[in-house]
């Protein structure tokens, strides 16, 4: 049993994938090259954005959107307190300091209210100046960007969607990637949509941010091309091979695996109602459970079903185990006086379950059995 199950992802789409493969092989143009725009065209349109702008992983899309909005030392960036580092960390390299937020406790996302708090506390020291908030959607359940756009309208601050998870989710009738006012997302082989080894996107729908960004992911290229440098920049390109594998597998999303992961997850939103706190999607929202994260009562009783779990061969993670204000590394950044309780119960009791499109009915009974004799 796998946690991901990616071999059998592969067998489903192999002829396509390795007819792609194939082509790039047999044209041996691996940098740029014909997959790169058709992928970039076929993201944007299936996102409802403009523009599309690949680049080499996750983590670098983030750092783009934040070099394009000019997040630089004296910034504050904010950031839900539960969510990988990825998040907040190229901002902090970028020199801006990260000022976590508290996360709604149905949802895990974050938390308006919260924001606004350490918004005009960030205001009242005068420190620091607000820049930006980055909004995830946390476990592939989208944000609430009403609210939270509200909040950065008041307070003139950008806003960017961290849609890592969220590929294939929508929030109010438009999918994740399509909100705030830049984007971006995750091609990570785990991720709803992967490829085999690393990229990443941007989404905007400003020519001249889309303009700016294509320059940065070529070490700050003018008009002139890559030896006309007018900035500094990265290099920070998805790969014609990555491009080849994620077109049928955007395509098999579109077609299937997005229904197909609602179901895997009703069947254990059905089995586990009542026994534990279950995923909690939004009226208007489709999560696309990037993970399937369930609360147990407390700490002691997440603990016993992973070892029980663990000892069965059943696999499980947790997501994450620790909020990124109690992190080493963030011990230094400013909390206001926040106190983050609703990040430190779900902390304390999450715990993951083996979630994918291709996960067999008999399978997930045997997971499900495991964990309700773990109880």
């Amino acid at each position: 049993m796998q946690f991901i199950d990616l071999k059998a992802q592969y067998e489903a789409l192999k002829s396509e994938i390795d007819a792609n493969i194939q082509s790039v092989l047999n044209a041996a143009q691996f940098i740029g090259g014909p997959y790169i725009k058709e992928l970039e065209d076929k993201l944007a349109d299936y996102v409802g954005r403009k523009y599309c702008i690949s680049c080499a992983n996750g983590t670098e899309a983030l750092q783009l959107a934040f070099m394009a909005y000019g997040v630089g030392q004296g910034d504050a960036v904010f950031c839900p307190d539960v969510t990988f580092i990825a998040s907040v960390e190229p901002a902090c390299m970028l020199g801006a300091t990260p000022v976590f937020c508290d996360i709604t406790p149905d949802t895990y996302n974050l938390c308006p209210e919260s924001l606004e708090r350490q918004i005009k506390a960030v205001l009242a020291e005068g420190k620091l100046t607000p820049k930006l908030v980055v909004a995830v959607d946390f476990l592939g359940n989208p944000a609430d960007f009403a609210a939270i756009a509200a909040v950065c309208e008041k307070y003139g601050l950008t806003l960017l969607e961290d849609a890592a998870q969220g590929f294939g989710a929508s929030y109010q009738g438009k999918r994740c990637c399509a909100h705030g006012d830049i984007a971006t997302t995750s091609f990570f082989p785990a991720k709803p949509l992967g490829c085999y080894g690393d990229g990443g996107a941007v989404f905007t729908d400003d020519g001249e941010m889309d303009a700016l960004l294509r320059s940065y992911c070529v070490h700050g290229k003018g008009p002139g091309g890559k030896y006309d440098n007018v900035r500094v920049g990265l290099n920070s390109r998805l790969d014609n091979l990555q491009a080849a594998v994620l077109l049928p597998k955007l395509k098999a999303l579109g077609a299937y695996e997005m229904d197909r992961r609602q179901t895997v997850a009703g069947r254990y939103n059905a089995a586990f109602s009542g026994k534990f706190v279950t995923p909690f999607v939004a009226q208007g929202s489709v999560s696309s459970y990037a993970q399937y994260a369930l609360l147990a009562a407390d700490r002691n009783q997440r603990d016993r079903i992973i070892a029980s779990l663990t000892e069965k061969k059943i696999p499980n993670m947790i997501y994450y185990p620790t909020p990124q204000h109690a992190l080493p590394v963030f011990q230094s950044a400013p909390v206001y006086g926040e106190t983050f309780p609703n990040a430190g119960d779900y902390c304390a009791r999450t715990f993951s379950l083996p979630m994918h499109p291709y996960l067999g009915e008999a399978e997930q009974q045997e997971v499900i059995e495991a964990v309700l004799e773990a109880l």
